[in-house]
């Protein structure tokens, strides 16, 4: 997982002969930013954060990259428009109804919380369920892992923009955390190390370490590792080793 995409699926001759140019008028070093874009040592880099460079994946070969020769995924929506789709349709109650309703919901369904079972996932959509009564953020934490869910996995995706058409590992759970509100930006796995608060949440956890992240969210594991094909679910079922990697969580969750 990196700041950048791969040189490969990002090349364009375009690119090239302006690498080239640029060296021989003398601009300065040709470098290559974030998704290719060409900048020189001698002048600002565009508009957009710096990308913070990382070790690349190491369970990335677990995490199918979308081939080259491939066509691109269509591009997801933002996380809070993913949301507001997963949880309203044409005609329905205005945002405000749908919090109120919510609330009564979970108040009423408090006392059962412990006996309800976790998160489910579809064996045939490969969509995440929570359990009943869960606070309105893990929620919309699920419907944002449910959007990108069967998105193919590229080394850098989702990181010069939430919207994006293929995600890594940590431009999946901080698109995940962006659909609650929990992150404003796309961070990397080495960020995400210093997300939130350190150690395990009640209903989300993220492990970080450098070149990996994943997230445990109400009994499910949210990770591009694992999957069992190119475009299945990051939801899985089964533990992954968490060997090595830092528990940080969100305060209150």
């Amino acid at each position: 997982m990196s700041s950048a995409r791969t040189l490969f699926s990002y090349w364009r001759p375009g690119l090239l002969i302006a690498g080239v140019a640029a060296a021989v008028l003398g601009v300065g070093t040709v470098l290559l930013g974030p998704a290719g874009a060409v900048r020189t040592s001698q002048r600002p880099a565009q508009r957009g954060a710096a990308y913070v460079a990382e070790a690349p994946d190491p369970l990335a070969a677990a995490s199918y990259p979308l081939p080259a020769s491939a066509l691109h995924h269509a591009k997801a929506r933002a996380p809070r428009v993913a949301v507001r789709e997963a949880f309203l349709s044409p005609g329905a109650p205005s945002d405000q109804q749908i919090l109120a309703q919510l609330h009564e919901e979970q108040q009423v369904q408090k006392s059962e919380l412990k006996a309800s079972p976790k998160a489910t996932v579809n064996a045939v959509t490969g969509m995440a369920s929570g359990q009943a009564g869960l606070p309105l953020p893990v929620q919309e934490v699920i419907a944002g892992g449910n959007a990108i869910a069967d998105f193919p996995y590229v080394y850098g995706g989702g990181h010069r923009s939430f919207v994006d058409d293929a995600y890594d590992c940590s431009g999946s759970v901080s698109y995940a955390l962006a659909a609650g509100r929990l992150i404003s930006a796309p961070e990397t796995s080495g960020q995400l190390e210093s997300w939130g608060v350190p150690g395990p949440g009640r209903y989300i956890t993220v492990f970080a370490a450098v070149g990996h992240t994943f997230m445990y969210v109400d009994g499910l594991w949210f990770d591009t590792a694992g999957r069992a094909g190119p475009y299945s679910t990051r939801w899985l079922t089964k533990q992954p080793s968490l060997a090595g990697y830092v528990e940080r969580h969100y305060p209150g969750l």
